[in-house]
């Protein structure tokens, strides 16, 4: 029986766990994220610098970054495999709760081991302690809880296996899965314990594939054989399921167009004649009229968010819904009917089901025509001048043009999702990551390095707006560190250009919007040289041209490079004419928000409820 400190006893633990699917194993934990201080250092931190196992350590700048880390390489690798993080105690701790919020969100796994107060609690109150008056059982790490799947914390040595077992339980889970938190007392970290030997053995974690209901399959069936004008939404769950092929088949088979969410833009070519792009708030014009006048939506693998649905205006009332999806919760929005499985295997036995059922030529020509106008739309919003000023747009398109059909583009908050959604062509399932789930600013760069350790062989292109920039440009300096090359497109328009305009639009008159001092002239700010005090190769453009020459030498480079680019906030991109349910002041001393509370009632009229009979 190994005689090995609690800490010592994870990381030889996790170093010999794997997940298989469809007969291909790999490392679940391939390697550890964690900045060290008294909570953890003589824990984790002597465990990793003195057990010989295979878990590399990685620095990273702050505990939010490390966590949008994991989950990008979580996502990258279709959830069967995460990053652990470790921190110490108290601010260490609680800056993992953003990143936890938006793995579990988002349904990616990332496995955190905060440290926590002494179990043994002897010299209460230690540095960093929320006393509690209602308990001593109480510490910061509690704050994890409700962005957690699962929450532990080892007070005993004894409590160590079934927690790690649990812990590996969630993760490899693709119903439960999210972020999982072993808090870790300084005390127990140091522990030494005589544990089984079996506790060290190599242990698969099998990733199944459900596959659905048959009298599910039957019902779902008949609802798609009645229709007439389907579509089919295509939400992150097809791409963890690695069903594109299956998803294809079924669309050409049967004459059913595909929008795409987010999460999961990509799922099906973008120049295949069914695919109608984006779909929702920043969806396309084509996408958004399909699915207004659909009698059918098939919901695959997507949980059916705001963004998505128009906040419940973009679908007609008489649309019906077939959902499929891993997620029995995700499955029964929308009063849809429930096929509960793994993405490809509901898309294989549905389509074997709806055999000699097809769509009508004449809805499939409205497709191809509304899919045409759409196109003409991209063309014109990416195309700029060559010695013009870019607009966001056009370095949108420089980007797209620049990138290789496997190359990926990662991006996360402001007004820049919305327009990547509707215009980026994405040829490979994984070649747009966008967090739009939580949308957390400062996610990019730190998730650009997780998309990049997961894929190294793919170019990977950050696209980051100033204002998220400012909120995490620290992993610039990790990336640096660990010779992980981005190519990171600083689009800096000295301000928050998306809840800007969202201010107008509601009356808020872009109040507290604008990079500007107190009496109103532009910051002496330089994001440019920032990037470049941390390490990053920099380059400034002002033209088109220039953009384009940068990126191909950026492209070209070693390491990791800024493109430093200056656009208008106040230009805006093409809209796809959804609604967003966003409420406005009800009363107001101004025009402008009594104008926009006007909008607002209108634009709610259109919400259904699709609530249908069981």
């Amino acid at each position: 029986m190994p005689r090995l400190t609690v800490a010592q006893a994870i990381v030889t633990f996790l170093a010999r766990q794997f997940s298989e699917r469809d007969g291909a194993r790999r490392r679940l934990i391939p390697a550890c994220f964690g900045i060290f201080g008294h909570g953890n250092v003589a824990g984790i931190g002597e465990a990793l610098a003195s057990t010989e196992v295979d878990l590399p350590y990685h620095l990273c700048r702050t505990e939010q970054g490390m966590v949008h880390t994991a989950a990008a390489y979580a996502r990258m690798t279709d959830r069967l495999s995460t990053l652990a993080c470790t921190t110490s105690i108290g601010p260490g701790a609680t800056n993992l709760v953003t990143g936890a919020a938006g793995a579990t969100i988002n349904r990616l796994p990332v496995l955190l081991l905060p440290g926590d107060i002494f179990a043994t609690r002897v010299t209460n109150p230690v540095l960093q302690e929320l006393e509690d008056p209602r308990s001593y059982d109480v510490s910061v790490t509690d704050a994890l809880r409700p962005v957690s799947r699962y929450w532990d914390r080892i007070n005993r040595p004894e409590q160590l296996p079934a927690a790690l077992l649990a812990a590996m339980r969630v993760l490899t889970d693709p119903v439960e899965t999210g972020a999982v938190t072993l808090a870790l007392p300084q005390d127990v970290q140091a522990e030494a314990y005589d544990w089984p030997a079996e506790l060290f053995a190599d242990r698969v974690w099998h990733v199944p594939r459900p596959r659905p209901d048959a009298a599910a399959v039957d019902r779902a069936a008949a609802a798609v054989t009645a229709a007439r004008r389907p579509l089919l939404i295509a939400g992150g769950g097809v791409i963890y399921s690695g069903a594109g092929e299956a998803l294809r088949s079924f669309a050409e088979a049967y004459g059913v167009p595909v929008a795409e969410t987010q999460a999961g833009k990509g799922a099906l070519s973008h120049d295949h004649p069914l695919a109608l792009g984006a779909v929702g708030v920043t969806g396309t014009t084509a996408a958004n009229e399909i699915a207004g006048g659909a009698d059918l939506v098939i919901g695959v693998g997507t949980r059916y968010s705001d963004f998505t649905t128009a906040s419940g205006t973009l679908f007609g009332a008489e649309a019906r819904f077939v959902n499929l999806n891993i997620t029995g919760f995700d499955a029964a929005k929308l009063s849809g009917v429930q096929l509960v499985g793994d993405a490809r295997e509901c898309l294989s036995a549905l389509g074997a089901a709806c055999a000699g059922w097809g769509s009508e030529p004449a809805y499939r020509a409205s497709v191809t025509e509304l899919k045409g106008r759409w196109a003409d739309v991209v063309e014109r919003a990416r195309h700029a001048e060559p010695d013009a000023r870019p607009t966001q747009t056009a370095v949108i398109g420089a980007v797209n043009d620049a990138a290789g059909p496997r190359d990926v583009v990662v991006c996360a908050a402001g007004s820049m999702p919305g327009d990547l959604h509707r215009l980026w062509r994405s040829a490979d399932p994984k070649s747009y990551h966008v967090e739009y789930g939580y949308s957390c600013m400062g996610y990019e760069i730190a998730g650009g390095i997780g998309v990049k350790l997961a894929a190294p062989e793919r170019e990977v292109f950050v696209l980051v707006g100033d204002g998220s920039y400012l909120m995490l440009p620290s992993e610039l300096a990790t990336a640096v560190a660990d010779g992980v090359k981005l190519v990171v497109v600083l689009v800096d328009n000295q301000g928050f250009a998306s809840i800007g305009r969202l201010s107008e639009s509601v009356g808020a008159r872009r109040l507290g919007t604008a990079y500007l001092d107190r009496g109103g002239a532009p910051l002496p700010v330089d994001l440019g040289a920032n990037a470049a005090s941390l390490g990053a190769e920099l380059i400034r453009v002002s033209t088109m041209t220039q953009l384009r020459a940068a990126l191909a030498t950026a492209k070209r480079a070693e390491r990791t490079t800024v493109v430093h680019v200056r656009t208008d906030r106040f230009e805006t991109g093409p809209d796809g004419g959804a609604w967003w349910d966003v409420p406005v002041a009800e009363v107001s001393t101004t025009v402008e928000a009594r104008s926009a509370r006007a909008w607002y009632e209108a634009g709610r009229k259109d919400r259904h409820s699709h609530l249908r009979p069981a």
